[in-house]
């Protein structure tokens, strides 16, 4: 009998290994019949390739557009045919050029102008959607830790795509006020000829701020970041190409990490810790771009806001009698007179000194 029950669990697992194994290989075949149907990108193709021609050829046509180009990081990766496996130069995001010279040779020849032909069988990022264009750029930048959230990011949602901000040949660079450390706003303000950091189209402050126009008068408030003179950019903060925090905030350890890289000594970890500071955020009390009130606050009296949440306990808030005698006692005039350890304590569970 038992010899017949090992007989039995033997078939059944060898039927369960074949069915598995059944199953595996048709997703095997149909996963490479669907990647021989699909052409592969044209950034992965050899750099011997016939379909290509070369940037050289490209220069012929488009001397300033080389001019430029010639000015940035990329142009840095030609003769270096094996850089990644892929295509450099021109063709690396425009595609393969061959099927293009020949079709504006033809029409050039007929007495065409280039704006006549309508399809000039060559990949134009700039007529693209916006996530069509970035899947361009992210064949190349998506192994990079900044970009690797790009699609799970609100810029991704909301159709922003990477040549909104950055310009593959070359940007110019701002200029700044003589004897100012404030940006010059505006997009024509700009010095025709020198590339800027990361391509962008402008700098970095005003890029931002031509859409996250909610910004901007934040950033005059009394007290701010200097973001509007320099000292400070958007990306210290938040980064652009996604992420996993709201607003795209830069994540370390917490969600505060923005923050906490320059104000070091909130960080922590606290014997006591202040409960709003772990579990809301440095934004549960502060306003991060500016505010009319010092440090930031959300409101103009400390003792306000932090009623806010202590209405009940130590018999302040509810419990008191509101009126005169309330707003002149210096018991609840200003809370962090005592309480100073707002932000954690390692000595006092009521944040004393």
């Amino acid at each position: 009998m038992r010899r017949v029950k090992t007989l039995k669990a033997a078939l059944v697992a060898a039927w369960v290994g074949g069915a598995l194994l059944l199953v595996a290989g048709g997703a095997w075949a149909g996963a490479t019949s669907a990647s021989e149907k699909k052409p592969p990108a044209q950034t992965g193709k050899p750099v011997n390739s016939e379909d290509y021609v070369g940037a050289d050829t490209c220069t012929t046509c488009h001397q300033d557009q080389a001019d430029h180009f010639m000015t940035t990081a990329h142009a840095k990766l030609e003769g270096q045919p094996g850089w990644k496996g892929k295509v450099v130069g021109c063709e690396s995001c425009h595609g393969a050029g061959k099927a293009h010279v020949e079709t504006m040779g033809e029409a050039l020849g007929d007495g065409k102008t280039p704006d006549q032909v309508p399809d000039k069988k060559i990949a134009r990022l700039d007529a693209m959607s916006a996530k069509e264009s970035s899947d361009t750029c992210l064949s190349c930048h998506a192994g990079r830790e900044e970009h690797n959230n790009y699609r799970r990011g609100d810029h991704w949602r909301n159709d922003v795509g990477c040549i909104d901000c950055h310009t593959s040949h070359s940007a110019p660079a701002p200029e700044r006020r003589s004897g100012s450390n404030t940006f010059v706003s505006g997009a024509d303000v700009r010095k025709p000829g020198l590339a800027t950091t990361k391509l962008l189209r402008q700098n970095e402050q005003q890029l931002c701020m031509s859409c996250h126009t909610e910004t901007k008068h934040q950033f005059k408030m009394p007290f701010h970041h200097k973001v509007l003179e320099g000292a400070m950019k958007c990306s210290d903060c938040h980064n652009a190409h996604g992420g996993f925090e709201q607003k795209q905030a830069r994540l370390a350890n917490g969600s505060d990490a923005a923050c906490v890289k320059c104000h070091a000594d909130k960080q922590g970890p606290f014997t006591y810790e202040h409960a709003p500071v772990k579990t809301e955020g440095c934004a549960s009390c502060h306003t991060p771009h500016g505010s009319q009130n010092p440090r930031m606050l959300k409101t103009a009296s400390v003792a306000q806001l932090c009623l806010e949440c202590h209405t009940q306990d130590h018999g302040v808030g509810a419990q008191e009698p509101v009126g005169p005698a309330h707003n002149l006692n210096l018991h609840y005039r200003d809370c962090t007179t005592c309480h100073m350890k707002v932000h954690g304590s390692h000595t006092s569970p009521v944040f004393m000194r």
